[in-house]
């Protein structure tokens, strides 16, 4: 197999060198010796053995996932959704694929993103960028205008017309529940306004037609200096060094609601209605965070921008914290896991007589989490169910097939999850070991004598205690010992 690359390789270099003389206009003899070279190549190389050839891949951008990984997976989505529940949410999907003017005009500089599909039916598509866009069509194209949903275990948002910072403190808090039920670290939320950059830019002296693509730059920081940065804006996007210097004084600072009201009083950012709006906004909304017993997870950043065109209001992005290196500094933001903010345009862009439905929601970045949760079990070489199985029916004799397949089947019948080993006559000792292996915490055993007696002899994997449970009160005793809900490793 070898020879016959490094065969095939030299016929790739001489088509080459035949192709690169044809291509230099050599000679004709010089060209046929070269060609005479590769026709011998090829025929030591023989014919092809009539293979297709292809590489076994998933497409660039996709991955298959273990079993391990759907079982971190699933857990961690269970700790979402029941947040996402609790919060009174009902849940709706839309199609993974939209028309391409709905996606079009959505998200700024991201918009290049999109990825477009090929004409279907007449109809040109682009595979969805996120989930809310579709939920503001959804809404436009069924005339709702109160709702509060989620998505995939993905979006949580709340659509309607409240008093002001009631929907936003909450989503906010529900972020905060999900990052410390998933346990992955200290995090970090930091909030602004879009009100309040706009305001700024303006103030700053940047032109309106800027200021999106102002914004982009500045939603770097969280990556790069503030000298990175500004090079950008003046350099690639022609923004004057000293409007660029004026926003470099505001985004470099951030803290908590004490901002907040040092801003209300600055002199030109005071004098702009929309950033006044928006920091009496903000106000508000830390008194509610305080009462939510969350302000301390929260921080008020200026150079928070969000690049995407179609929020309005408040922006949120939580960070996980990687510690201090030393001590006396702060912790540094090591990536986003959930963001979010307030949209109340983008339904009225697609609602036919422009009808505006206010929204707010929030996305959890689910991947980033998995990654997270993965490694960390790892480290901590922690073992990872893969099934939900509760119990094994075994048998400790021969010649009980019959008698283990009607025992499965009752306990199935019953809502028991259960499995039993594909063989006529098992060895117990194998079971057993296939319990351990998988992490089966129970086995029912059953044999001649027990039968008889009209019992079924349970097992338990972990501490190898036997007790004989009646066959009638079987179902009940494996619910009782298996109630303990399950952790997320």
């Amino acid at each position: 197999m070898a020879d016959r690359a490094a065969l095939e390789d030299l016929v790739r270099v001489q088509g080459e060198r035949v192709r690169g003389l044809k291509q230099q206009k050599a000679s004709a003899e010089q060209i046929e010796e070269e060609v005479a070279k590769l026709l011998k190549l090829k025929a030591q190389l023989g014919p092809d053995e009539g293979k297709p050839k292809f590489v076994l891949k998933t497409p660039k951008g996709t991955r298959d996932y273990s079993p391990r990984q759907m079982a971190v997976r699933e857990k961690v989505f269970d700790v979402i959704i029941s947040c996402f529940k609790r919060h009174g949410a009902e849940v709706i999907d839309t199609p993974v694929f939209e028309l391409k003017e709905t996606l079009t005009g959505k998200y700024g500089e991201d918009s290049k993103l999109i990825y477009d599909l090929k004409d279907q039916g007449g109809e040109l598509l682009s595979l969805r960028y996120d989930l809310t866009v579709p939920f503001a069509r959804y809404l436009a194209m069924n005339k709702l205008t109160n709702i509060k949903r989620y998505h995939i275990a993905k979006d949580f948002d709340i659509a309607g017309q409240f008093d002001p910072m009631l929907p936003d403190a909450e989503c906010l808090k529900i972020m905060c529940e999900i990052l410390s039920s998933l346990q992955i670290g200290d995090f970090l939320v930091k909030v602004n306004d879009r009100r309040i950059l706009d305001g700024m830019f303006a103030i700053c002296g940047v032109p309106d037609s800027k200021f999106r693509t102002i914004c982009s730059s500045v939603d770097k920081l969280d990556k790069v200096s503030w000298e990175e940065v500004k090079n950008e804006m003046v350099g690639e996007k022609g923004l004057a060094p000293e409007v660029a210097d004026r926003i470099g004084d505001y985004v470099q600072q951030h803290g908590g609601v004490s901002l907040v009201e040092q801003l209300l009083q600055d002199p030109k950012l005071s004098q702009n209605k929309q950033a006044l709006e928006g920091l009496g906004d903000l106000k508000l909304l830390f008194e509610y965070l305080t009462l939510f017993g969350i302000a301390d997870k929260i921080s008020f950043d200026l150079s928070l921008a969000r690049g995407l065109d179609y929020y309005t209001g408040v922006i949120y992005e939580a960070v996980l914290l990687q510690p201090p290196a030393r001590a006396g500094e702060e912790p540094l933001g090591v990536g986003s896991v959930a963001a979010g903010g307030r949209y109340d345009g983008l339904v009225g862009m697609f609602d036919p007589k422009g009808r505006k439905v206010p929204c707010v929601g929030l996305s959890i970045g689910v991947e980033r989490i998995f990654s997270i949760v993965e490694q960390r079990l790892e480290a901590l070489e922690e073992k990872v169910r893969t099934t939900e199985t509760q119990v094994l029916v075994a048998s400790a004799q021969k010649k009980l097939l019959e008698e283990r397949l009607k025992l499965v089947s009752e306990l199935w019948d019953a809502g028991i999850k259960a499995e039993l080993l594909y063989k006529k006559n098992p060895k117990l000792l194998n079971q057993l070991q296939y319990c351990e292996e998988t992490g089966i915490p129970l086995v029912a055993i059953i044999g001649d004598q027990e039968l008889k007696d009209g019992v079924i002899k349970l097992r338990s994997v972990a501490s190898r205690e036997e007790v004989d449970v009646r066959r009638e009160d079987l179902v009940e005793e494996i619910k009782r010992r298996t109630s303990q809900p399950l952790c997320i490793c």
